[in-house]
């Protein structure tokens, strides 16, 4: 469950905001394409007599259909005194239904449902998850089982409990670097009694205050059909719709009719600005205006205007302010679209020892030279070309957040018409610079609010002064709704499954490239997108030898500028094509990625070509990266995750290891500083060799109209020298016993809290039995961990545990982050479980291993619903050696497994061996974690390094 802090984006400014540039192709690569594909989301729809409107859309590439139901409320309809109770309520909603007792994911997990969640936001609440097609009535039982009967199951001790989730939830927002600055945001930019001053989460005291009558209330108010939206997508038609809608949903009464709150924009007469300060190493500049709301053409062109401005890689304000003046790590501005009216938003991470008032300045100058000017054609053209190309991926998935399922929820909740995004596309195509010149001149010119978050003590926020409840207002039902008879016998139960769609991982074919390099290929014609990942060996362990940090910094700046093209030029190159160009590291391989559209696929091919080829790594680029990476590195280690992730490795795999490094990837400050160009160009030498190399496509292409193309830019590319070898990730010994490691974090409001070891390598015969094991104890929602501190204790937002692939061995860990106060019991909760599952006094059950079981093999249908997530696959299968069938085979394994192998996998935990850290206050955490005696107490700076005392 999660809420926005925010308004939400609309589809379209999701688009705008992801999309990949601004700027036009240079002559060079200037060729001729095909016809654009048509891209749309058809649909049909229809409503039920107590007004429920359902809204379906075919698309038969997988066996499953998007469930995704919007109810039109959210944190605008609370009043006074009871904020945060449309989120609280989203967290009520996976508890027991009436006739359903218990965790409401439940029969969701016995299915292999994916990507099911729930969200809030300012202007509405969602529910939604991915089933086979042969579990969708038991998908509609249990949506309409909450929306019809919900009440008789809601008590004070489930009130209580998700109180105290959400409460933690609130909480970890906060204890984020920059954690307490949108909620500051809110109450400037709308006055007390504006719908949108209040947070999403609500404030502690009223959260505090909620009784179980006015949730009840909430609920009677707000969560009838006739305020619903249902979505259905994917492997249906709209005569199964209408027959399944009807027999779940038809019988459950109406709501009353709420009223929705009227537009008000709330443009602001001046502009203001406030200071905080906050445990951060950098300022960083945030600064808004409030302009129209979702639906009107100057939201969707202010999209344009805001992406020209901030929303690329070669946008004005980044090319003053990173590549030209090199005062800000990072540059952005977006449109965000919400109901009662959207924001746009300047936001700005000043480089360390810059001044944030001339970094304000700028911002002024190129906004007030872009109103005046306009942007020019090309900056437009290529706007636009970057705005369709995101809506093409985005649409790629048929739900889960964004996806086809969502856009067409969101344009029937607030527009009215479910094809709205069609409007919000036209908007875009036909937006000329004059209209950019106008909506900056009209939205832009006074009314903004300046937030700057400066380093320094972290200074609670105050709640605003408590006000007393108002009384919910709830008017009668309207007599025009009706209901149809009851056609479900609820008191049988959820329906149950009994047959599920067979697994179709698409087949793969392989050619060889004249440079050597094998190329494995996966049809997939849905969407006019092809994909590319060229992987090598290397990756974070290729750092031996050099300097830490080489791998993955060397990767990062192969995209600033390659062939004979710049940085901002080779960006503007992609833009103009929306093609995207990528390049990474990992912890054991390197790759090289482009997403092409299908009608550019030839010149986005070309600048694939320089990019593998002829990085330039001019020293002006190296240099402002630097600056910003390191900056980078001081963020992580005022992040409680991050310095987790770069203390514990070393930790568990000691000194000289080649995973005994940060698994952030970033170094040190002091080996990139000293990092030179020679050290660049000397790792793409060695490590990026083509016959060293696998070529993974996935997409609307095949291999006979591929291999030419590819051998074209590609074929003659050759490797000189010996390949270099990396050093063998041996095994290590596990430690003689538990060991503790403090790391402070003054101020923080709650304590994170890690323990790891290390496991066999992904290689290793007994993986998959330990990936079942991990998910017993917190590799899911349901596992133990979980419904121990956040279900049961409600310490917590979510505890878990992970065992990434790995060519050496495994890091085992398993993560809570709990209220600081609660740092103690939840370490030794945390022990108890890790202990009663590995030593077996609380082995592995039937139940658990069957949920797990299907959780990992009823959902394979549905995984493979899109390109990447083909292409990751694929991609591991390179990597570790596996057949081409590894999917069936793994699949096979699983479903044979039996709770005693499960069990066995377990024991490869070692509770007396486990590696303690606790991120938090230490203060508060040391005290009570040296009361525990859970082994030796160390405390350590975000170096890892001991600090003395």
């Amino acid at each position: 469950m999660s809420l926005a802090l925010r308004p939400r984006a609309a589809l379209l400014a999701v688009a705008l905001s992801t999309a990949l540039g601004t700027l036009a192709p240079t002559p060079a690569l200037a060729a001729k394409t095909v016809t654009p594909a048509k891209v749309d989301i058809p649909f049909e729809q229809f409503t039920l007599p107590n007004g429920l409107r359902v809204i379906v859309h075919t698309d038969r590439k997988a066996p499953i259909v998007a469930v995704n139901i919007w109810y039109h409320v959210g944190s605008k309809d609370e009043p006074a005194g009871r904020t945060g109770f449309a989120h609280l309520f989203e967290h009520l909603m996976f508890q027991s239904s009436e006739n359903h007792d218990g965790e409401y994911f439940e029969p969701f997990k016995q299915v292999g449902a994916t990507g099911q969640n729930g969200t809030t936001n300012t202007d509405r609440t969602n529910y939604f998850e991915n089933v086979p097609t042969t579990a969708l009535d038991m998908a509609l039982w249990m949506e309409s089982d909450r929306m019809g009967h919900l009440l008789g199951a809601i008590d004070q001790a489930a009130l209580d409990e998700q109180r105290g989730v959400v409460q933690n939830e609130k909480r970890q927002g906060e204890n984020q670097p920059y954690g307490q600055a949108w909620e500051k945001l809110n109450r400037a930019m709308y006055p007390a009694g504006h719908p949108y001053h209040h947070s999403v989460i609500g404030s502690m005291n009223d959260l505090n205050a909620a009784s179980l009558d006015d949730v009840k209330t909430w609920f009677r108010t707000w969560y009838g059909p006739n305020n619903a939206v249902l979505v259905l997508a994917g492997d249906i038609d709209v005569a199964t719709a209408k027959e399944k809608v009807a027999r779940y949903f038809g019988s459950i009464p109406a709501g009353p009719s709420m009223a929705q709150p009227k537009v008000d924009v709330a443009k602001r007469p001046a502009d203001t600005r406030e200071t905080m300060t906050d445990k951060v190493p950098q300022s960083r500049i945030y600064r808004a205006w409030n302009v129209p709301q979702v639906g009107t053409t100057d939201v969707d062109q202010l999209q344009l205007l805001a992406y020209v401005l901030g929303g690329a890689k070669s946008s004005r304000l980044s090319q003053r302010l990173q590549h030209q003046d090199k005062l800000v790590d990072n540059i952005s501005a977006g449109a965000y679209a919400s109901q009662l009216g959207s924001n746009f938003i300047v936001m700005a991470t000043v480089k360390q020892g810059q001044d944030p008032a001339k970094v304000e300045k700028i911002i002024d100058e190129e906004l007030d030279r872009l109103i005046k000017e306009g942007p020019t054609a090309d900056e437009l053209a290529r706007a636009k070309t970057g705005s369709r190309a995101a809506f093409i991926r985005g649409i790629e998935r048929i739900g889960g957040f964004g996806g086809k399922a969502d856009a067409l929820a969101e344009c029937a909740v607030y527009t009215g018409d479910p094809g709205c995004f069609r409007t919000s596309l036209a908007n875009i195509d036909k937006a000329t610079a004059a209209d950019l010149k106008r909506l900056g001149a009209q939205w832009l010119d006074v009314g903004s609010h300046t937030l700057v978050v400066e380093p320094g003590e972290r200074v609670a926020l105050k709640e605003d002064p408590s006000q007393a409840p108002k009384p919910f207002n709830v008017p009668a039902v309207d007599p025009k709704y009706s209901t149809l008879p009851e056609q479900v016998d609820r008191k049988a139960g959820v329906p149950q499954t009994r047959e599920f769609p067979q697994l179709k991982f698409p087949a793969l074919q392989r050619a060889t490239l004249k440079n050597g390099t094998q190329v494995v290929l996966a049809e997939r014609h849905e969407i006019p997108v092809v994909q590319f990942s060229y992987q090598f060996p290397g990756g974070f362990t290729a750092d031996q030898g050099r300097k830490p940090g080489t791998a993955n910094f060397t990767m990062n700046l192969m995209t600033e500028g390659a062939g004979k093209l710049g940085s901002l030029a080779f960006a503007d190159a992609a833009d103009a094509l929306g093609a995207s160009l990528d390049a990474g590291a990992g912890l054991d391989s390197v790759t090289v990625d482009l997403s092409a559209l299908k009608e550019n696929l030839v010149p986005s091919l070309a600048l694939y070509r320089d990019l593998l080829r002829e990085p330039r790594f001019e020293q002006a680029e190296i240099d402002r990266v630097k600056a910003t990476w390191i900056a980078g590195i001081q963020q992580e280690k005022v992040n409680p995750n991050a310095v987790a992730m770069r203390v514990l490795p070393p930790l568990l795999y000691g000194k000289g290891h080649p995973y005994a490094i940060p698994f952030t990837g970033s170094g040190d400050e002091a080996a990139i500083s000293s990092l030179t160009r020679e050290d660049l160009v000397d790792f793409h030498r060695d490590w990026l060799r083509p016959q060293d190399g696998t070529l993974i496509v996935v997409g609307d292409t095949t291999l006979a109209e591929i291999v030419p193309l590819l051998d074209k830019q590609l074929g003659d590319w050759k490797a000189t020298g010996d390949a270099p070898q990396v050093k063998a990730a041996t095994d290590v010994a596990l430690p003689k016993g538990p060991r503790v490691f403090l790391i402070d974090q003054p101020g923080a409001v709650q304590a994170n809290l890690f323990a790891g070891q290390v496991v066999p390598p992904s290689s290793d015969a007994s993986s998959t039995r330990f990936d079942i094991a991990n998910g017993v104890i917190g590799g899911d929602f349901t596992s133990r961990l979980n419904m121990n501190l956040r279900e049961d204790k409600h310490w917590s937002y979510g505890a878990r545990s992970s065992a990434p692939n790995s060519v050496g061995q495994r890091p085992w860990a398993a993560s809570a982050p709990v209220q600081i106060d609660k740092t103690g019991p939840a370490l030794a909760e945390m022990q108890k479980e890790i202990v009663e599952f590995s030593t077996g006094s609380k082995p592995a059950t039937a139940a658990e291993v069957n949920r797990i079981r299907n959780i990992q093999t009823l959902s394979l249908p549905g995984a493979y619903e899109t390109a990447s997530a083909v292409a990751a696959t694929i991609s591991s299968i390179v990597q570790f050696k596996r057949p081409d069938d590894y999917v069936l085979r793994r699949k096979a394994e699983i479903e044979a497994m039996t709770p005693a192998q499960v069990q066995q996998a377990a024991a490869e935990i070692k509770p007396q061996a486990l590696t303690w850290v606790v991120v938090g206050d230490l203060k508060q955490t040391e005290p009570a974690v040296r009361a525990l005696n859970l082994g030796e107490v160390t405390v350590l700076d975000a170096e890892g390094k001991p600090v003395k005392k």
